[in-house]
């Protein structure tokens, strides 16, 4: 059922995964405050409130019918009169205390009212108080159009004839009457005259609130779905916009780590050499001194490409950056990696064609992190490293010997997780795993050939 007050229920937080509840519009928000202040808070208190104003508007008009409108058409009704229109204006008024509670009940008692009064006015002397109007209007706001269309006629009809039969029969004729009941032929001629007037009155009155009720909830209903639809709308782009963020953080823990990871493992290492050749052997402790010293400075450079990417534009609206290594400086890893002190043997297998740079990155950067790992796991342990291009994928393979330390270690560190985050964005399969006295990393990339031909025929 809808709610046609402004009014709202502020006492309940609504659960995170439910629609949040619409605020009163802006025009109601301080109206809804002062009701609230003054204990106003439930919408029956709040009808009982707006009956009690009807009630007092009604007395006046009573007071205006009776004190300066009667006079003058003659009609000068008695002090017990007065006092039972006054009190059934009074009444109809206040039955609006259950409009929303049991609407179509108080629309017919709204009616039930009107009736008496125009038993106790005299005929044709007609009068129609607000409670009408409003009882009206709820149920055109409350109820669907159609309901609220029958509940309506069924009034009309019941106040028509039941307003006539009382102005037939109980009403005291008016003093103009007379005359008009000669012009129109004596009672016969009055009694379409009656009913016109009944029907248009009522008609008039009832209809068109309804209408105006049953407008004004659509509009309300329809800009409550608005409201709903740029909220969810707003929390879906929230939720894309977050969903990117930790993406992009994702990216870089991992372009951080596999950096910070191959760099600073090979450091440790000749570092470890230098610390026992300084004294037996002081200039190859010099050379692997200047070694960490370069190393630290490339650590430095790929550090920077990678803080470069967090930096704002230029103003030219670029972002400073340098290719990405892939296939292409695997080579360069195997050398480092054999300069360290691991014996690294590279197999190639197949006829190399083109990748995706992604692609081409993800490889490059799990070799780097296996070598990383065997380095720091299984230091001097020999490796093998086969890179077979096959028709639908490219395949690389690292296995390494393992440590006696190293058998007892599942190796689920940062290295791994980045690892299976970047084939998991390609599509690529990847296990890691010990098999015997050796661990094993294999990667699997589906190799999109028909891309990379397309984009070789476009660029020549």
């Amino acid at each position: 059922m809808r709610n046609d007050s402004p009014a709202t229920d502020t006492s309940a937080t609504p659960a995170p995964a439910a629609p949040a509840q619409l605020p009163p519009p802006r025009r109601w928000a301080r109206v809804d405050e002062e009701l609230n202040r003054v204990g106003l808070r439930t919408p029956l208190a709040r009808d009982a409130a707006l009956a009690v104003v009807i009630a007092l508007l009604g007395a006046a008009m009573v007071w205006v019918l009776v004190g300066l409108i009667g006079p003058t058409e003659g009609f000068a009704p008695s002090t017990g009169s007065t006092l039972a229109v006054l009190a059934v204006s009074t009444a109809q008024s206040l039955v609006l205390c259950i409009r929303r509670v049991q609407p179509v009940l108080c629309l017919v008692l709204v009616a039930v009212a009107q009736v008496a009064l125009i038993a106790l006015l005299p005929v044709g002397f007609g009068f129609r108080g607000l409670a009408a109007f409003v009882a009206a209007y709820t149920v055109g706001a409350l109820l669907p159009i159609k309901p609220a269309l029958r509940a309506v006629g069924v009034v009309v009809l019941f106040e028509v004839i039941a307003g006539l039969a009382a102005s037939l029969l109980l009403s005291s004729p008016a003093p103009a009457s007379d005359a008009v009941s000669a012009a129109a032929g004596g009672l016969g001629g009055i009694v379409p005259l009656l009913l016109l007037n009944l029907a248009v009155t009522a008609v008039l009155t009832y209809l068109a609130a309804v209408l105006v009720g049953s407008y004004v909830a659509t509009r309300r209903t329809y800009v409550e779905l608005v409201q709903l639809r740029a909220g969810e709308a707003i929390r879906e782009q929230q939720a894309r916009a977050d969903s990117a963020i930790r993406a992009e953080r994702s990216r870089m823990a991992r372009e951080l780590h596999d950096i910070a990871a191959h760099h600073l493992s090979g450091m440790v290492v000749q570092a470890g050499a230098v610390e026992r050749l300084i004294d037996k052997d002081p200039q190859a402790a010099k050379d692997a001194t200047a070694w960490i010293r370069s190393q630290g400075k490339e650590t430095l450079a790929n550090l920077r490409l990678v803080v470069g990417v967090l930096r704002e534009p230029s103003a030219s609206g670029a972002i400073d950056s340098a290719p990405v290594p892939g296939v292409g400086a695997i080579d360069e890893l195997i050398d480092t990696a054999g300069n360290l002190g691991s014996a690294v043997t590279l197999e190639r297998d197949g006829t190399p064609y083109p990748l995706a740079p992604i692609a081409d990155v993800t490889l490059y950067r799990v070799l780097q992190e296996a070598l990383s790992n065997a380095r720091q796991h299984a230091a001097g342990q020999p490796i093998s490293v086969t890179l077979s291009y096959r028709e639908a994928s490219v395949v690389l393979e690292v296995e390494n010997g393992q440590s006696r330390e190293e058998r007892t270690d599942a190796r689920s560190g940062l290295g791994l997780i980045g690892m299976r985050e970047r084939a998991q964005i390609i599509g690529a399969r990847l296990e890691a795993g010990a098999s015997g006295n050796r661990w094993r990393v294999v990667l699997d990339v589906p190799a999109n050939r028909a891309d990379s031909e397309t984009v070789e025929g476009a660029s020549s």
